[in-house]
């Protein structure tokens, strides 16, 4: 059930948040925007409203699959290290900060695998503009064509770019995710009673925010290690890009999109944990 939720769940804050994804990730791999106001006019002029849900079509389904394997890997870690199952455990708010920052760090652990080749492919069609990149490099024509251009160049090994600075935020980010999620929940909700409607959206919401602050400079490391050799600088690992990023652009280039990150993880991670919630007390309330 927790998988099935999961799924479902992340499907709907894919919608939601995936225009403004789509700018995000372009402020961070592309030089040419000033700003995001700039970034917004220059893709509604060039490409028009559709140019903002590029790269959707793949990871609707994918990304939906890895918020799955998040929140199931998670809510099943949960179970055996408080020995509860998740009925109980949204009455009685039995689990201890550690437990669930442990919990969600094994959940990132865990869909890094499944995610790397995932966002890989999305970055790269995000990145596209009317069949040419920035620098000129041929477009893709769409996610299979996508994975099999780099299953050419790169091997295998290629679809897993950009996979050691995924990890780097994605493990500890999945901690910080669960944590403030249930410490808001419990703080808003009387004891022996379940989290209403209110307290899911706000610690949801408030969730999404405190990870996307910690997890932004990662990002946006991610994100160039995944355009390297496709049209992006060259780089020869996470470390390398953080020294040239650094060198180039100074401090605030690991900053790029935490603000576009942060207005779109409040509706997105509301409306996500609400869907799950939602899902899991119908798959867990007695018939």
């Amino acid at each position: 059930m927790e998988f099935a939720a999961g799924w479902i769940s992340g499907a709907v804050g894919l919608v939601v948040g995936h225009p403004m994804d789509t700018v995000k990730v372009r402020l961070q791999t592309q030089t040419r925007y000033k700003g995001i106001f700039d970034c917004v006019a220059r893709i509604y002029a060039h490409e028009g409203i559709t140019g903002f849900f590029k790269g959707m079509s793949f990871p609707v389904l994918s990304i939906a699959f890895s918020n799955s394997v998040v929140f199931g890997s998670y809510s099943n870690a949960l179970d055996y290290l408080t020995q509860s199952q998740y009925a109980q455990r949204s009455k009685e708010n039995s689990a201890t900060g550690a437990a669930v920052f442990t919990a969600g760090c094994f959940s990132g652990l865990v869909q890094v695998l499944v995610l790397a080749p995932i966002d890989l492919v999305k970055v790269r069609l995000q990145n596209q503009m009317n069949g040419r990149w920035g620098v000129g490099a041929d477009k893709y024509r769409g996610p299979v064509h996508c994975v099999a251009v780099i299953l050419k160049e790169d091997g295998p090994r290629g679809l897993f770019r950009g996979m050691g600075a995924l990890a780097l935020r994605d493990v500890p980010c999945y901690g910080l995710y669960f944590l403030p999620y249930e410490l808001i929940c419990k703080a808003l909700t009387e004891s022996g009673k379940e989290p209403g409607t209110f307290a899911v959206l706000t610690a949801g919401g408030t969730a999404g925010v405190v990870t996307w602050a910690c997890a932004t400079p990662m990002d946006v490391v991610k994100a160039r290690l995944q355009m390297s050799g496709a049209g992006g600088p060259v780089y020869r690992g996470v470390l390398h890009c953080i020294s040239v990023s650094l060198r180039q652009e100074g401090v605030r280039v690991f900053f790029k999109g935490l603000l576009l990150n942060s207005l779109r993880a409040f509706p997105v991670n509301a409306i996500t944990f609400l869907c799950y919630e939602s899902l899991m007390r119908a798959g867990t309330s007695p018939p």
